[in-house]
């Protein structure tokens, strides 16, 4: 048999804040439920998520994940982006609910994919579908190598302690000779440092890339990696002001 479809369903603590964060990403709900349990569907084109509340559930210590394929990541990735900085007036990068740039996995043949972490704590882990998918040789630079691996541990296991001292270390014994490997370095580290609430090292690292003026034939990549230097800019200056009320 042919063209089965999966829909997963979810835990979560409240399905009227899920249904919240997921209508500014472009999802529309589908069927909602109060009694005797509450259960929420919602629907982006062909994207269907189903959610159910547990009593005493917590987010931080959830285990729900799904993978979603798409045809184009970055095309999705940018829709959502779109949608977070219209409703919070930001990209959500750091607490829950939050969202990863698309990045290069090395456990996932090296395809670009991102993640939403939604505010039941479920993990919606997004790739490009096989048939879509662009494969290209992993790096082999050091410093792009070290990048990779703290992907794997901060992306895709959650573990930003990790993913830090794996980048710390790289950036230590890279030189400073500017380079879109340096720059996605910096960058990357500056996200975790929000993730784990570390705002003075954000701002470092900020500042250090804004400070550079590469030379560089991959404009491009080079025009994609400063976009996220914005989007952590304008998280960095809200969460400091938050915290200065």
């Amino acid at each position: 048999m042919a063209n089965e479809t999966t829909v997963p369903a979810l835990p979560c603590r409240s399905i009227d804040e899920i249904e919240e964060f997921y209508t500014a990403l472009g999802f529309t709900r589908t069927y909602h439920q109060v009694r005797p349990n509450p259960y929420l569907a919602l629907r982006r084109e062909d994207i269907h998520l189903h959610f159910f509340t547990m009593p005493g559930f917590n987010p931080e210590d959830s285990y729900g994940t799904c993978i979603i394929t798409v045809p184009d990541t970055g095309a999705l990735f940018s829709a959502f982006a779109e949608g977070m900085r219209s409703t919070y007036g930001k990209l959500l990068i750091s607490g829950i609910p939050r969202m990863t740039r698309p990045r290069k996995r090395k456990n996932s043949d090296n395809l670009a994919g991102f993640t939403i972490v939604d505010p039941g704590g479920n993990w919606i882990r997004i790739f490009p579908s096989s048939k879509d998918a662009i494969q290209e040789e992993p790096p082999t630079g050091r410093l792009a190598t070290a990048l990779q691996n703290a992907v794997v541990m901060g992306d895709s296991h959650g573990d930003h302690r990790q993913a830090a001292k794996i980048l710390d270390g790289a950036l230590a014994r890279a030189q400073d000779t500017p380079s879109v490997d340096l720059i996605e370095a910096l960058l990357y580290r500056a996200e975790i440092a929000l993730v784990l609430s570390d705002r003075e090292r954000a701002g470092e690292l900020l500042t250090r890339v804004r400070e550079m003026s590469p030379d560089v034939a991959e404009g491009e990549r080079l025009t994609e990696s400063l976009a996220g230097a914005d989007d952590l800019e304008t998280a960095l200056s809200k969460a400091v002001a938050e915290e200065s009320r």
